[in-house]
């Protein structure tokens, strides 16, 4: 039986606790989209700079690489069972850096996904460089692919060509890292900025499509999702995160937090984004439940 930590009173948002591989065997509804930021395997013992402070790079024991044999089997395991989560047409966002995209990417081709693109996110506010003896850090990789490769997918190439300003979008997405207002209610060692997510799924999903997150950690996805009027199922085993997730999502109940997080993901766009978004500000939209409960 599925049971949820958290269901928000709109029932647009629910999360779950629990291990995705074993909790995705356990029921059958199937999402427009998903999208998933995985462990990066790159907790070595380095250190890094938050806040002008030497902090450690290492997440935790969910971070650590087992090594290649072993990453290679987790990522199998957890995209295999996403691609059952998948409606015929429905598409795969999935984050990483070099230590685990490539992985990643193998394993999608393997399952018979068609990738799509491998989108860079280049970050304007990235840590220094502590050691001085490479390039800057600066840049994560996003690939986006789709579940059939002879089934065509949603895309919103108006929308994006719009949001660029009238040319097309293009692969090289120049946004910042998370900011400080997006930790109001915590914050999580991986945490993914709104703007990147609010463009990741107006690109492709409609409203009220179901989207996703089988790590959900702190819930930028569903943040994102409900803001966009879009619904959302976020999986994660840790308490505190689906914590701050509960709270990031009860904080927006509020509508003037609502539309201040609207207003602040407008600015990294232009004003197409801000008319949708105000076409969107409607009472919360009270849908059936997520039909995945005994």
């Amino acid at each position: 039986m599925v049971q949820s930590y958290y269901r928000s009173r709109n029932r647009d948002f629910t999360l779950l606790q629990g291990d995705c591989i074993e909790l995705l065997t356990q029921f059958d509804f199937q999402f427009d989209m998903i999208f998933a930021d995985p462990p990066y395997f790159l907790s070595n013992g380095g250190i890094s700079v938050q806040s002008g402070k030497q902090v450690s790079v290492n997440k935790g024991d969910w971070d650590k690489s087992q090594g290649f044999v072993k990453d290679n089997k987790f990522n199998f395991d957890w995209i295999s069972l996403c691609r059952d989560k998948l409606k015929e047409d429905g598409t795969i966002w999935v984050s990483g850096t070099y230590h685990n995209i490539f992985s990643v990417a193998q394993m999608l081709t393997e399952l018979g996904f068609r990738i799509l693109n491998c989108i860079t996110w280049a970050k304007t506010n990235p840590p220094p460089n502590l050691s001085c003896k490479f390039f800057t850090h600066s840049t994560e990789f996003i690939l986006w692919a789709r579940k059939n490769k002879k089934i065509t997918h949603y895309y919103n190439y108006e929308l994006m060509k719009e949001i660029n300003g009238g040319t097309q979008m293009r692969d090289l997405w120049i946004l910042p890292a998370i900011a400080k207002w997006e930790k109001s209610c915590g914050k999580h060692p991986t945490q993914k900025s709104l703007p990147l997510l609010a463009r990741i799924i107006l690109s492709s999903t409609k409203e009220w499509a179901w989207i996703l997150d089988p790590f959900t950690g702190s819930s930028t996805t569903g943040i994102a999702a409900s803001l966009l009027n879009r619904r959302f199922l976020g999986i994660d085993r840790e308490k505190d995160f689906l914590e701050i997730s509960k709270n990031r999502r009860e904080e927006i109940e509020d509508v003037k937090i609502r539309e201040e997080y609207r207003t602040r993901i407008s600015k990294y766009s232009n004003k197409s984004i801000k008319k949708l978004l105000e076409i969107q500000n409607r009472e919360p939209y009270f849908g059936p439940d997520l039909p995945i409960y005994q």
